[in-house]
């Protein structure tokens, strides 16, 4: 399972990459937009997905920020800002999956609910809630854009053979 995880966080990366540069063909004004989706933006959606990878990143990795991760729903108003700390992130949650053995991936950590208090969760479990959720709203920011003038780009061609030379420059660059 721990290869399954390192998998999908360099495929988190790569597809935060290909989206957030897709989006940097839209102006200030377009990436602000309201639009049709859960959070009605893409500057909110894309911010949303930060936050939450830094909330349950802190869990994991037993930071002790808790709740306080997502304060700020916005913290990166600029898309070029947001895009240097998605990396950031992005880079963080490869390295703690790098390090995964059976034994992390089934121990317990506390995860902070606010009013709800703390709950336990297993290790395995908030990285598949994580990955899980990341794709979910990559997937209406991906909507999003297709009401603009920006092309969205492919998010599905990262784990097979025969997706790999339409993957290779990029894979390259980021360093995966």
């Amino acid at each position: 399972m721990s290869s399954h995880f390192r998998a999908m966080a360099r495929n988190n990366a790569w597809s935060n990459d290909r989206l957030l540069r897709a989006c940097g063909a839209l102006t200030q004004e377009e990436f602000e937009a309201r639009r049709v989706g859960f959070f009605p933006s893409l500057q909110r959606t894309l911010n949303h997905i930060l936050v939450v990878d830094q909330y349950y990143l802190d869990g994991l990795e037993e930071g002790g920020r808790g709740l306080a991760v997502l304060e700020n729903e916005v913290p990166f108003p600029r898309l070029a800002d947001l895009a240097l700390a998605q990396r950031a992130t992005d880079a963080r949650l490869i390295q703690y999956c790098d390090a995964l053995n059976a034994n992390r991936l089934e121990q317990v950590i506390a995860i902070d609910r606010g009013e709800h208090g703390v709950t336990q969760e297993v290790v395995h479990a908030v990285l598949s809630h994580l990955f899980l959720h990341q794709i979910h709203h990559r997937g209406q920011a991906h909507a999003m854009l297709s009401g603009t003038g920006v092309e969205p780009p492919p998010l599905d061609e990262f784990f097979l053979a025969w997706d790999a030379p339409r993957r290779e420059e990029e894979i390259r660059r980021l360093g995966l």
